[in-house]
C-alpha cells in the first residue's frame, strides 16, 4: 500500500471463525487494527479483534455499514454479500480478494465455466437448472452432483449412482460432473499481490474423512514426481493470473490414475490445506495472505521440514460443551503443535482445531501423526 499503514490500517474481516482467528494472530505482528463481522456472538474471533460486530454476512446493509469506515476488507468465508462489497469498492474501500473474484467463486457453475474458458483442466460437466434435467444429463452415470451455491465442507455434494438416486437429488440449480477415478487429492495454495508477484506453496497430499467428506490428514511437501508437482503449481499460477486475484487462492485438484491433474474447486482465502504452513514453512499461509493484500513482497514458501496436519473433528457421538482428551499425551511428543479454535460447543465432525506434526524424517512424521489421530479426541 502507498501509505505507511503500520498501526494505522483499519482491516475488516468478513467471518469470525478459525481462519479469521489465525489471520488476526498474524496481523498482530503488523500492528493492524482488525474489525470482524460474524453472525455468531460466540465466534472464535470475538475476543481477539479490536472490534467485533455480530451480524449477517449476507445482508447488504450490515456488510456495507460494517465496511464503510474501513480501509480494507478481506474474507474468511465466501458466503458474503458481494453487492455491498462492490459498492464499498466504488467508494474507495480496498476489497481483497476483489468482489468480482468472490462472485465468480461463490457459484460453482461459474467456476467450471471459467475453467473451460481459460483452458484449465477439469472434469467434464453440465449445468442443471432443476432435478428433472438430471434425467436428460449428457454426463454418464454414475456422476457427482454439486449445488452451484452455498456448498462447503463436504455439504452440497451428492453421488448419483443410477436413475433410482435422482429422486433424492438436489432440486436447486446445480452442476453434474463426471466421476473422477482419482489416485490422490492434492492442493496448491498460491498468492498474488497487486504488483503481480505470484508465489506458490509446495504441493500437498490430502486424505478425506469418508463420512464427513472433510480433510482429516494432510502431508507436506508432496513426494509425487517432480513433473506432477511442477504441473500443479503451474496450473495454480495460471489461475491466479487469469483471475488477477489479490490475496490467497487455494486450488484443490485430483490426480487421476493416468497421471492427469484436474482442478476440482477454488477457495479465495486461507484454507484448510494450508494450516501446516504455520510450523512447516518459512512463511505461513496467513502471513502470505496479509503480505499479498497489503501489497508487500511475498515471503519464502520453502518447507522447513516434513509437516503433517490433522483436523480435530468432533467425535461422531458427542454434542455439547467441548472436552479434549489426550492433549497432554500428544504435547509430550517433540514436534507436535496443537491449535484449538476456541469453539465452546462440539458436535459430530465440527472442526474444533488442528494439530501439526513436524519431523525431518517423513516416516516418523506420518507415524507420529497417526498416533496423534488415535490419541487426541474431541468429546463432550
Amino acid at each position: 500500500m502507498a501509505k505507511d499503514f503500520y498501526g494505522e490500517l483499519q482491516l475488516g474481516i468478513l467471518g469470525g471463525g478459525q481462519l479469521g482467528r489465525m489471520l488476526i494472530q498474524e496481523a498482530i505482528n503488523y500492528n493492524v487494527n482488525v474489525h470482524v463481522l460474524d453472525p455468531d456472538k460466540n465466534a472464535p474471533c470475538r475476543k481477539l479483534c479490536n472490534r467485533f460486530e455480530c451480524g449477517s454476512l449476507s445482508d447488504f446493509d450490515t456488510v456495507y455499514n460494517f465496511g464503510k469506515e474501513l480501509d480494507m476488507i478481506t474474507i474468511e468465508i465466501e458466503k458474503v454479500n458481494v453487492d455491498a462489497l462492490e459498492k464499498l469498492e466504488d467508494e474507495g474501500v480496498l476489497v481483497y480478494p476483489q468482489s468480482r473474484v468472490i462472485r465468480l467463486i461463490q457459484d460453482k457453475g461459474m467456476q467450471k465455466q471459467f475453467f473451460k474458458q481459460n483452458d484449465i483442466p477439469t472434469a467434464p460437466f453440465q449445468l442443471i437448472s432443476s432435478k428433472e434435467n438430471l434425467y436428460e444429463s449428457t454426463i454418464a452415470l454414475p456422476y457427482i452432483q454439486k449445488l452451484r451455491r452455498d456448498g462447503y465442507d463436504g455439504k452440497g455434494v451428492k453421488r448419483i449412482n443410477g436413475v433410482h438416486d435422482i429422486e433424492e437429488a438436489f432440486t436447486q440449480p446445480s452442476l453434474v460432473e463426471e466421476l473422477v477415478d482419482f489416485e490422490k487429492e492434492i492442493a496448491v495454495i498460491v498468492a498474488r499481490n497487486d504488483r503481480g508477484d505470484v508465489s506458490t506453496f509446495p504441493l500437498v497430499e490430502m486424505e478425506f474423512n469418508p463420512e464427513a467428506n472433510l480433510v482429516e490428514f494432510l502431508i507436506s511437501p508432496s513426494i509425487l514426481p517432480f513433473e506432477i508437482q511442477t504441473q500443479a503449481e503451474d496450473i495454480a499460477r495460471k489461475i491466479a493470473g487469469d483471475l488477477q486475484i489479490v490475496g490467497l487462492l487455494a486450488v484443490e485438484m485430483f490426480l487421476t490414475k493416468e497421471g492427469q491433474i484436474l482442478v476440482n474447486e477454488l477457495a479465495p482465502r486461507p484454507h484448510n490445506s494450508g494450516h501446516q504452513t504455520i510450523e512447516g514453512n518459512i512463511t505461513s499461509q496467513f502471513a502470505q495472505h496479509l503480505r499479498a493484500i497489503f501489497n508487500l513482497p511475498l515471503g519464502s514458501t520453502a518447507a522447513r521440514s516434513t509437516a503433517v496436519m490433522i483436523n480435530l473433528l468432533g467425535e461422531a457421538k458427542y454434542e455439547g460443551l467441548a472436552k479434549y482428551d489426550g492433549v497432554e499425551e500428544v504435547l509430550a511428543v517433540d514436534g507436535v503443535f496443537v491449535h484449538l479454535y476456541g469453539k465452546k460447543y462440539t458436535k459430530p465432525f465440527r472442526k474444533m482445531g488442528h494439530v501439526c506434526i513436524i519431523n525431518d524424517d517423513r516416516e516418523t512424521a506420518v507415524k507420529n501423526a497417526r498416533w496423534v489421530q488415535e490419541t487426541l479426541k474431541v468429546k463432550a
